[in-house]
């Protein structure tokens, strides 16, 4: 599966920000689909990720009330809704997406996701 994320940009704190990620080559519905961030000079962490089914979600606890994930199996997307950004926020976000997982199941070791798209860059300035 190949994927594409979009929708980044640079906004103020307190601003709201929609990532989506579009995906092709593969049966979206198939895959567990996280989203990941790397700020600078850190490590890439998984920050949210959606069971196949949608139905279940799993956030970062930091990003718990602020970060929304949700996908659209039949239109093979995948959209990250953040809103009250902070600039601790600033990073490449990157989608990713892991196979083999349950169609509930709604948390991936981050070392699964064996595709992953090109980043979007999201600049908070405070």
């Amino acid at each position: 599966v190949q994927l594409q994320a979009s929708g980044g940009g640079l906004v103020q704190a307190g601003d709201s920000l929609r990532l989506s990620c579009a995906a092709s080559g593969g049966t979206f519905s198939n895959y567990l689909m996280g989203w990941f961030r790397q700020a600078p000079g850190k490590e890439r962490d998984i920050i949210s990720s959606i069971s196949r089914s949608g139905r279940n979600k799993w956030y970062q606890d930091s990003l718990k009330g602020r970060f929304t994930i949700s996908r659209d199996n039949a239109k093979n997307t995948l959209t990250l809704e953040m809103t009250s950004l902070k600039p601790e926020d600033t990073a490449v976000y990157y989608c990713a997406a892991a196979d083999g997982y349950s169609f509930d199941a709604r948390y991936g070791s981050p070392s699964e996701y064996g595709y992953r798209g090109q980043g979007t860059q999201v600049t908070v300035s405070s």
